[in-house]
């Protein structure tokens, strides 16, 4: 069956983003459709994480706008960007490793948190209430990542392949339109990518969640994107379905005829 992709939601046009002398990305232009696989590929250096960082307003770029829902930034400010709906795993996982699994989701909820942090603390009136019902929320997506067995378990006791399961989990406690992915899948073995696959392919399918992925394993985004944009020294070299970019020669040059 085949998956219903809707309007732009997330327009990037002529981005460039210079430090000091060095440009990170230059005139960078493509969109991001409601409900699709929008993969982001290329070698070493070529911008990719650049790129994530000017969307979610860790980076502000020099030139360009950035359209999210109709509404056009040229900067992004990273709250603003989160309370909109934009989420973001990191390649390097920023977790609270002394922190349980369940803790570390939970933190993922900050934003959706009505009640101050006096009545937090105390656990008074609607602030328990509002605790409960945070909380159930992130039991289903413990359900759904299937880490039930580690709640309660401190992140930094955990294997690789579950704590990047908890990254995962603490972005969708945001509950985001848009989910930003930064290398999901690095330093994982065959079974780990597997499993994190078919997490991708779940939250875009039962959740609805629009994904944008940089992805290093060629095979892995040829099978679960629906388009693909590919960089190279900060510049598109190629953007479309998986099978025009498999065959576009400048791509094939750039990254597909390397080890990768």
């Amino acid at each position: 069956m085949s998956k219903k992709i809707g309007d732009v939601i997330l327009d990037v046009q002529n981005i460039s983003l210079r430090f000091g002398g060095v440009k990170a990305l230059t005139d960078i232009s493509f969109n991001v459709r409601e409900h699709e696989i929008r993969a982001i590929i290329g070698p070493n250096g070529a911008g990719k994480s650049s790129m994530l960082n000017c969307i979610n307003g860790v980076y502000q770029p020099q030139e360009g706008s950035i359209t999210f829902r109709g509404k056009t930034f040229k900067h992004m400010n990273s709250h603003e960007v989160a309370t909109m709906g934009v989420a973001r795993t990191f390649q390097n996982l920023a977790l609270f490793k002394g922190m349980s699994v369940l803790d570390n989701i939970m933190s993922g909820r900050n934003l959706k948190i009505k009640s101050n942090l006096f009545m937090q603390a105390l656990r008074i009136g609607p602030a328990e209430r509002e605790e409960i019902k945070h909380r159930e929320y992130v039991e289903t997506i413990i359900d759904f990542l299937e880490i039930q067995a580690y709640r309660k378990t401190p992140v930094g006791q955990l294997p690789y392949g579950l704590q990047k399961r908890v990254d995962l989990g603490r972005a969708l406690a945001m509950e985001p339109q848009v989910l930003l992915l930064d290398e999901p899948m690095a330093g994982m073995n065959l079974e780990e990518k597997q499993d994190m696959c078919r997490f991708v392919l779940d939250v875009n399918d039962e959740f609805g969640t629009t994904v944008v992925l940089i992805e290093h394993d060629m095979s892995v985004v040829m099978d679960i994107s629906d388009r693909v944009v590919v960089l190279d020294y900060g510049k598109i070299i190629g953007d479309g379905v998986p099978a025009e970019v498999r065959n576009n020669p400048e791509v094939i040059k750039a990254y597909l005829g390397t080890s990768h």
